[in-house]
């Protein structure tokens, strides 16, 4: 009979299992089948990319001798930077050298687990993957190595081919170089803004100093930089820097670099970053020109790579003392100029914020020029000037600062010379520290000093500003000299037997048609007024123009042209015809400091030369040149010439037209001359202390008279007087010691042979011996006893000279 008892339906249910469990195992073992079978595909498909793309990878081994590009560097003789050319601005820095605080900013935002992990942020590149997968922006998933082998071998695409390239880099980078080799890399390659790759030249570039010396504040707005250099410029960008600065400062804190109290002060700190010029640096952009292009010649395109440093002749407190001193010849020259008128003129509306942004416009297109300094004005007036400059600065410009500008601010002016609201001016500071108005100069000039025993440059002006005209006018402005050549025309006379005491007539002289075969030529005094006789050194002194005729006429203008030879200047450039003796030839700046230093350093021809010594990166040695010395294959002229000559040139400065010279400098060592040529188109002055030779030349590129009064000794003397009183400070007087072959009398030099059967014996001869003359010498002839008068008319010889000089 049934049971109904529980028991039976128990055990009838114990013959079958639950279908439950049974499935759920079922559903595990092949999910994990489904695990393991996608394992074993991403382990095939990731052998497979390694098969293939591994073998493919660039060599990174050169990173074991990390040699990034590194650009041309130019320093003055004491290791001032004076230039640098390439792409990349960057001072390679070993991780030695690199400041903890600065890796420590680094670590803290980029990369804290750097020296624990293999390379890779796993998670990171999950999180970044995912990112992509939703337009989103990358989380920051690269490591340090990982930023490394992109920035050194990568593009910067986002996609995932370009991301398995990246990892597989790092695993290899991981593999070859140590976590400090890797780190080293990065300080140095990464790009930081303003063309500085590496924190060493980010430093410079932004705080101007050495990377040794950054503050933590410092460290931290430089390591917020990697991110979006352009985002985080603290020059563009100063509020988004500062927040991420801040950001950096808090995360040095969290990982244990610097404590509460540094990371407070560090908060605090008011950081100068340089916005601007840099009013510090060394103006030398011609010389860094010239330096580029004689590396260039001989490196070709590695010269912006090979981080070549160049070393230079010049001075860094000379080539400053020399810029400011042509800069401000040239100013003051400027100043008594009629004025014409702003530069521009700018619509300024009543919106405030478009007139502010219509400003900054007109000042960035129009920057400042050094010292004269671009601003926009606001209001004028007769009285008042109120304008605007950079920064939202506002200046006032009253009384004499008015003065240089006065016809611009007439109500009567032109419309383009008047200066009303939204005139674009530019503007100096005075001595006093008032505000002045003032233009940009139309008006040239160059500088140029030498070593006149060696030939070193000590420092070089190619003209008013590098950037507004790049033309080096100390090197390739042909001009005339002007009477600043009169020296060399005397130089030859001595040979032909004249002497400073030789008595030549200053009268007129007249050439009629006959004789030039076109106009008449009546030359003149540049004073107008004739002195009747006076002697060769009285009539250097006074630059009297009809002296250094008739002296040509006796030496022979073939002689002369021969004889200049020897100071360097080339005789095709100099005809043979007697407007020579007026300078009217061509010649360069550099050529005249050249030839002035003939007499300087005793009669020795010089080669002028700017390069002492390249390195390498490292500092090695590349090329060296020691200072030429000057022995008998460089004479250009007798010892006993070239001292003659400096006692002339002397007198020039103690009493002629350069009187102002040695007046000024309050030292007698000191020698020069004067030069200006007709109708005021060229002013020089060139002149030396035996241990320098410096030549000043101004003038406008398309020639044209400077003004009726505008000579040599008014322009262009104060120029070298201005740089020989910052050169020669602390240098002794030198004067120069009579060499054999000269004699004394009643005070005046003479060839000693002038003196023979006169009973007078030679007195302070030096122990240079003279040269013989001889058939070297171009210019023989028979002595002229002293004192002997020249008022002679042009030898016949000369008529055929004169006359093809005049024709067209």
């Amino acid at each position: 009979m049934p049971s109904n008892s529980p028991s039976s339906d128990t055990g009838a249910s114990t013959g079958h299992r639950p279908t439950w469990p049974r499935a759920l195992l079922r559903a595990a073992a092949w999910t994990l089948g489904v695990v393991m079978a996608g394992a074993v595909s991403i382990l095939v498909v990731v052998a497979i990319a390694l098969a293939v793309a591994y073998p493919n990878l660039p060599d990174v081994s050169d990173l074991l001798d990390y040699r990034p590009k590194l650009p041309l560097r130019v320093y003055s003789s004491d290791g001032v930077l004076l230039g640098e050319f390439g792409e990349e601005r960057r001072n390679l820095t070993p991780i030695a050298d690199i400041p903890k605080v600065m890796t420590d900013a680094v670590l803290a935002i980029e990369d804290a687990r750097f020296f624990s992990h293999g390379g890779v942020d796993y998670i990171g590149v999950i999180r970044a993957g995912l990112a992509n997968m939703g337009r989103a922006k990358s989380q920051g998933a690269s490591t340090i190595t990982m930023q490394v082998a992109r920035n050194v071998y990568l593009s910067t695409e986002k996609s995932y081919t370009r991301k398995i390239y990246e990892m597989l880099l790092t695993f290899k980078l991981e593999h070859l170089l140590s976590k400090n080799q890797i780190l080293e890399i990065y300080m140095n390659q990464i790009f930081l803004g303003q063309r500085a790759y590496g924190f060493a030249a980010a430093s410079e570039a932004y705080f101007g100093k050495p990377l040794k010396n950054v503050s933590i504040a410092e460290a931290a707005m430089l390591a917020g930089l990697p991110k979006a250099p352009s985002a985080y410029n603290p020059v563009s960008n100063p509020k988004r820097a500062k927040a991420r600065q801040l950001y950096i400062i808090e995360r040095m804190q969290a990982n244990g670099f610097i404590t509460q109290a540094q990371a407070e002060e560090a908060k605090a700190e008011q950081l100068k970053v340089r916005s601007g010029p840099d009013t510090g640096r060394v103006h030398a952009e011609f010389v860094a020109e010239t330096v580029r292009q004689l590396v260039f010649n001989q490196y070709g395109d590695e010269t912006y790579t090979r981080g070549l440093n160049v070393f230079t002749t010049l001075r860094a407190t000379d080539q400053t003392a020399a810029y400011k001193a042509l800069r401000k010849g040239i100013m003051d020259y400027e100043r008594r100029q009629i004025y014409r008128g702003p530069e521009k003129f700018i619509e300024l509306s009543k919106d405030p914020q478009e007139t502010e942004d219509a400003i900054d416009d007109a000042l960035a297109d129009n920057p400042d020029n050094d010292d004269v300094m671009s601003a926009v004005v606001l209001e004028a007036g007769p009285k008042k000037i109120v304008a605007i400059r950079q920064n939202s600065e506002t200046i006032e410009i009253t009384g004499d600062g008015l003065k240089p500008a006065q016809s611009g601010l007439s109500d009567k002016a032109a419309p383009n010379i008047r200066i009303r609201r939204g005139a674009l001016i530019r503007v100096t500071k005075t001595p006093k520290n008032t505000w002045e108005i003032t233009q940009l100069p139309e008006v040239e000039g160059a500088f140029v000093a030498i070593d006149p025993r060696n030939g070193a440059v000590r420092a070089l002006v190619g003209g008013f500003d590098f950037e507004k005209n790049k033309f080096n006018h100390v090197t390739q402005a042909w001009r005339q000299p002007g009477s600043s050549f009169k020296p060399f025309i005397y130089s030859a006379a001595l040979e032909k037997g004249f002497t400073p005491a030789t008595v030549v007539n200053d009268a007129p002289l007249f050439f009629d048609a006959g004789v030039t075969g076109g106009q008449p030529w009546e030359p003149k005094n540049y004073d107008g007024t004739f002195d009747g006789p006076m002697s060769l050194r009285r009539g250097l002194a006074k630059s009297k123009n009809m002296i250094s005729i008739r002296v040509l006429q006796a030496v022979g203008a073939k002689n002369a042209q021969e004889w200049v030879t020897r100071f360097g200047f080339d005789g095709e450039k100099h005809p043979a015809y007697l407007t020579m003796a007026l300078g009217a030839g061509s010649v360069t700046p550099l050529q005249m400091a050249i030839g002035y230093s003939v007499f300087a350093n005793g009669g020795y021809r010089i080669n002028p030369y700017l390069i002492t010594k390249i390195t390498d990166q490292k500092g090695r040695t590349v090329i060296e040149s020691p200072p030429p010395g000057l022995d008998e294959s460089v004479r250009g002229i007798e010892a006993r010439n070239a001292y003659i000559m400096s006692s002339l040139l002397q007198e020039v400065a103690r009493s002629g037209t350069a009187a102002k010279a040695q007046a000024t400098l309050k030292r007698p060592d000191l020698y020069g001359k004067t030069g200006t040529t007709n109708d005021s188109i060229d002013t020089w002055f060139v002149g030396y202390q035996p241990t320098l030779t410096a030549a000043v030349w101004m003038g406008y590129d398309t020639p044209k008279k400077l003004g009726d009064r505008e000579t040599g000794g008014g322009l262009s003397l104060p120029v070298w007087i201005s740089f020989m009183e910052h050169a020669l400070k602390g240098v002794p007087v030198t004067e120069y010691t009579p060499p054999a072959g000269v004699i004394n009398m009643g005070g005046e030099w003479f060839y000693e042979e002038y003196a023979k059967g006169s009973g007078i014996s030679s007195v302070g001869l030096g122990d240079r011996p003279a040269p013989g003359a001889g058939a070297d010498n171009p210019i023989q002839g028979q002595p002229m006893p002293p004192g002997t008068v020249i008022q002679s008319p042009p030898p016949s010889d000369e008529r055929n000279r004169i006359l093809d000089l005049f024709k067209n």
